[in-house]
C-alpha cells in the first residue's frame, strides 16, 4: 500500500475513552505515529476545505469525534476501524482535491472504506476521480435537497458540482441519484437534465411517505454524499443550518445503515458540515457513522460480492416487450434486483450494471404488466 500519511494530521490524544467503547478499540493517528491500515477495514478522517462554499470559520471543533468515541460498538463488529486524523487543506484547492484523490484511491484499490467529514459537497468530485483508477464505472448517490448541478464553464462550488461530474474525461459515472429533492430548490431544467440523463430522482415527500423506496438506490451506489444541510435545521444547529423541512435525524441515521449494509457502496461523505456547530448536530453525525458502521457489520455478500446463481430467479412477461423480464431475490438477505439484459453484456465495464437493485413492489407491478422505470433508465444508459 502506498504511503498516504503525508497527507494527514495527527490527532492529539485529549480524549475521555469509556471502556468497552468505540474509542477504546479504535485505532488512531496520533503522536505515536500512522497506523499500518489493513484491508477489509474502516477508516475515519475529517477534511475542512470550505474555500468553495459560503462557509465562513475561525477554528474547527471536530467535536464529532468526542461523540463517537463515547458510543458503544454493535454486535458482530469485525472489522477494524481507524481514525486517520485531518486532511489539511492544501496551498490552493486543487492541492486538497489531489490529495483526496490519491487517498481515496489507495483505500479502495485495497477494500478500505474511506468515512470523510467535510468540507464543502464539491468534496465528491475528487471522492469520485479517487475510482478512476479501478478504470470501473461508478454509481452515486446523494443525500440532498437539491441537484447542485452547476455550470461547468464556471469554478466548481459546494453547491454545483455535478456538472464538473459530467465533463470528466473518461467519464466513468454510470448513475447519479438524488434523494430527499425538495421541489422549490429545483430549476425545471435542472429536472429535466436530470431526467434526460436517466438519472434517479427520489423527492422528499415520497421518501416521507415510504422511506423503504430509498434502500434500491442506495444499494446501487459506490459512493454516498450527504448535505449535512439537507437535515431540518430544528433537528441539527438553527445557527448554522437554515432549512425549515429536510430529513430527520432518525431518517438519515436509518439511511446511513442501509448504506452500511450495501454490498457495493465503497465510500461514505458528509459534507456541508459546519465546523462551529453545536453538540447536538455533532451527535449526529457521529450517530450517522455508528450505524453506516454497523450496517458495514451485517453485510452478507450478496451482488456484486456474491453470485447470483444461488438467487431464487422470476421470469414475467410483459405486453409488448419481446424479452421477459427476470427478476433475482437473495436467499440470505430476501432482497430484490432485475436484471437489464444487454447485447455487450461481455464488456466488463458494464457488467455491474446489468443487476439493478429493486424491490418486491417492482415485481408485483410487472406481474400487473407494469414496466419499472429503472428497468427503462438502465436499458436507456446501456444502450
Amino acid at each position: 500500500m502506498k504511503d498516504i500519511s503525508i497527507y494527514f494530521q495527527a490527532l492529539n490524544s485529549d480524549f475521555t475513552i469509556v471502556d468497552n467503547s468505540i474509542g477504546e478499540s479504535i485505532t488512531r493517528h496520533d503522536e505515536g505515529g500512522f497506523p499500518e491500515i489493513k484491508s477489509n477495514s474502516i477508516v475515519i478522517f475529517d477534511i475542512p476545505e470550505y474555500r468553495n462554499t459560503s462557509i465562513t470559520y475561525s477554528e474547527t471543533k471536530n467535536s464529532f469525534r468526542s461523540v463517537l468515541y463515547s458510543l458503544y460498538r454493535g454486535e458482530n463488529w469485525s472489522r477494524e476501524i481507524y481514525d486517520l486524523g485531518t486532511v489539511m487543506p492544501g496551498g490552493k484547492i486543487e492541492d486538497t482535491y489531489f490529495a483526496l484523490t490519491q487517498i481515496i484511491a489507495e483505500l479502495v484499490k485495497h477494500d478500505i472504506i474511506p468515512i470523510l467529514i467535510g468540507g464543502g459537497q464539491d468534496l465528491t468530485l475528487p471522492c469520485y476521480k479517487g475510482f478512476e483508477s479501478l478504470e470501473r464505472m461508478i454509481n452515486i448517490c446523494a443525500l440532498d435537497s437539491q441537484f447542485d448541478i452547476g455550470d461547468p464553464n464556471e469554478a466548481i462550488h459546494a453547491n454545483g458540482y455535478v456538472s464538473h461530474l459530467l465533463m470528466q474525461r473518461p467519464c466513468y459515472l454510470f448513475n447519479y441519484s438524488t434523494i430527499g429533492i425538495q421541489r422549490p430548490f429545483v430549476q425545471k431544467n435542472d429536472l429535466d437534465l436530470f431526467e434526460k440523463l436517466y438519472f434517479d430522482v427520489c423527492r422528499l415527500g415520497e421518501f416521507n411517505a415510504d422511506f423503504k423506496i430509498a434502500e434500491p438506490h442506495l444499494r446501487n451506489a459506490d459512493v454516498l454524499s450527504v448535505d449535512f444541510s439537507s437535515i431540518k435545521s430544528s433537528e441539527t444547529d438553527s445557527m448554522f443550518y437554515s432549512n425549515p423541512n429536510g430529513f430527520y435525524a432518525e431518517q438519515v441515521c436509518q439511511l446511513s445503515s442501509y448504506a452500511g449494509i450495501s454490498d457495493k457502496m465503497s465510500c461514505f461523505g458528509i459534507f456541508n458540515v459546519h465546523p462551529g456547530q453545536n453538540e447536538i448536530a455533532a451527535s449526529l453525525i457521529a450517530q450517522m457513522i455508528w450505524y453506516f458502521t454497523d450496517g458495514v457489520s451485517r453485510r452478507v455478500g450478496d451482488f456484486p460480492i456474491g453470485s447470483k446463481k444461488s438467487y431464487t430467479k422470476f421470469h414475467v412477461q410483459i405486453e409488448d416487450v419481446s424479452d421477459e423480464l427476470v427478476f433475482y431475490k437473495s436467499n440470505k438477505s430476501a432482497r430484490w434486483w432485475l436484471e437489464v439484459k444487454y447485447s455487450s453484456a461481455e464488456n466488463n465495464l458494464y457488467e455491474r450494471h446489468c443487476m439493478v437493485p429493486c424491490d418486491k413492489q417492482d415485481y408485483e407491478n410487472a406481474l400487473s404488466n407494469v414496466i419499472p422505470d429503472l428497468w427503462w433508465k438502465t436499458l436507456q444508459k446501456l444502450s
